[in-house]
């Protein structure tokens, strides 16, 4: 069983992840084993917010070519988290 410090692997930071903090959404790669229930408990008990909404997207790795060999990127899981309005991520901020 995963501890709740063990699920939020860390933020994603992207241009349009960036953008989605205007509205409350914020982005962070999880355990692949993690469900929405396990990931609102980590968010409050972790980083101190209330959740609203929590979606899921398993990514799937890329295929990449290095030379001749072939070779694919990792999978992981991401969560696009919302959160009440008035709080912030202060990883987010800076």
């Amino acid at each position: 069983m995963l501890h709740n410090s063990q699920i939020i692997i860390r933020p994603l930071i992207t241009e349009k992840s960036m953008g989605m903090t205007s509205m409350g959404r914020y982005v962070f790669e999880v355990q692949k084993t993690a469900n929405k229930y396990q990931i609102k408990k980590a968010m409050k008990e972790v980083l101190n917010v209330d959740t609203i909404k929590i979606n899921i997207v398993n990514v799937l790795g890329k295929k990449r070519r290095y030379g001749k060999t072939t070779g694919t990127t990792s999978n992981y899981k991401k969560a696009i988290v919302t959160i009440k309005s008035g709080q912030k991520i202060e990883l987010f901020e800076s």
